[in-house]
């Protein structure tokens, strides 16, 4: 029998979709799941985007161009300004989701070997990114009882080797929600330029900021403007993670040379991704106010809640809609198969996302599990019970 690759051995397995299969063996017995796993937000795509969608009116669905629909790209040059960042239309490339623009920048930038570092906890795809090019993570971990903050500065210092060739951010973070100050931006800016690094920067959280400061993207940042590569989705935003829309935006002509090629070879963007994304971006302000409201609502009613929990604790986040939370369990990997395939109140139970995959070092995160707060908060309030409720029997609990 022919052995399959090794690059498809050492892909690691998604930790937030991986207990999938368990949590339909609980469906299938009558236990109703509640998904805290995922990032999907249960609040509604704008109507533009349904309406453009359901006007369509075509007698053939074509190939867009590989770097995606001008009109698009244009609007999107328009949305980008408002948030002072100055890009112009051949600096965007669209792709299929955030996940081909990280995938693109990694193949476009890094060879075999070159190494990554990422403060973590991280998204855990960006692993699997980095696998399918090849490229090697080094990782810091921020600590859970410091909120996340970013680590020294030094400490990233020292992982820097010949074959260093960029650092990723999530800002603001996915899985934590943590939102980098100024003086940790500049930080950033000054290892990235001291090194003539690469930045890759995960931006698609930027509606979702709670702290009142304002919105810092890598673009604001002087002096490095070609050593920027911005990553962004309307899946979040806009409620719109089928569409499959993402973007690749930077200044530095080779590098956007190099993902054209890539974006060639894969052909086009979704067609009618695009034209949906693109009618979203004439959503008018009240949609994105109330969705931001629900959020702030729910991140208060969650964390209130989860730090009530005898034995919890989550750090209020900064951004996003997720939270990291410590439980007082022995392992959370085997405490979230265990809520699936084992426990249950009320015929009801959780589907949670272990934090130890978002993690890149072994031990990290066993005791911490993501929860995204993409619920209504009456949903909440039965999931904060299941919890309770579940730490109360679980076997592996751990005593004070």
């Amino acid at each position: 029998m022919p052995t399959v690759s090794e690059r498809g051995t050492i892909m690691p397995d998604s930790p937030i979709r991986k207990l999938a299969p368990f949590a339909e063996k609980a469906k299938k017995k009558g236990v109703k799941v509640f998904h805290l796993n995922i990032g999907q937000p249960d609040l509604p795509t704008p109507k533009v985007a349904m309406d453009a969608i359901r006007a369509i009116d075509r007698t053939v669905l074509e190939y867009s161009p590989s770097e995606g629909l001008l009109s698009f790209r244009e609007k999107l040059v328009e949305y980008y300004h408002r948030f002072n960042i100055d890009v112009e239309v051949d600096d965007i490339i669209i792709t299929t989701g955030g996940s081909e623009a990280v995938t693109f920048a990694f193949m476009s930038c890094l060879d075999p070997g070159d190494e990554i570092i990422i403060p973590e906890p991280a998204y855990a795809n960006y692993e699997a990114f980095a696998v399918v090019a090849g490229a090697v993570i080094k990782s810091i971990p921020a600590k859970i009882e410091e909120g996340f903050v970013l680590p020294p500065i030094e400490e990233f210092e020292k992982l820097i080797t010949p074959k260093t060739k960029g650092m990723m951010i999530c800002n603001p973070n996915n899985p934590t929600g943590y939102l980098y100050t100024q003086e940790e931006m500049n930080s950033i800016r000054d290892l990235v330029k001291k090194h003539d690094l690469y930045l890759f920067s995960d931006e698609v959280y930027r509606e979702f900021c709670y702290t009142g400061a304002p919105y810092i993207s890598a673009f604001h940042l002087d002096g490095i403007e070609n050593n920027v590569i911005l990553i962004d989705s309307v899946s979040k935003r806009y409620s719109e993670c089928g569409l499959r829309i993402g973007a690749l935006v930077t200044k530095n002509k080779a590098v956007r040379n190099n993902v054209m090629k890539f974006c060639q070879a894969r052909l086009s963007p979704p067609l009618i991704g695009q034209i949906a994304a693109e009618a979203s971006l004439g959503t008018d302000s009240g949609y994105m106010l109330k969705n931001y409201n629900e959020y702030v609502g729910r991140r208060k009613f969650l964390i209130d809640g989860l730090n009530r929990i005898d034995g919890v604790y989550s750090p209020i986040p900064m951004g996003a809609f997720y939270t990291v939370a410590r439980l007082p369990v022995d392992n959370s990997d085997k405490f979230c198969e265990w809520l699936l395939s084992d426990f249950e109140y009320e015929k009801q139970t959780l589907f949670l996302a272990p934090a130890s995959g978002f993690y890149t070092g072994s031990g990290n995160g066993k005791d911490e599990v993501r929860i995204a707060y993409v619920l209504k908060k009456e949903d909440l309030a039965i999931c904060l019970k299941i919890l309770e409720e579940a730490l109360k029997v679980y076997p592996g609990r751990k005593t004070k």
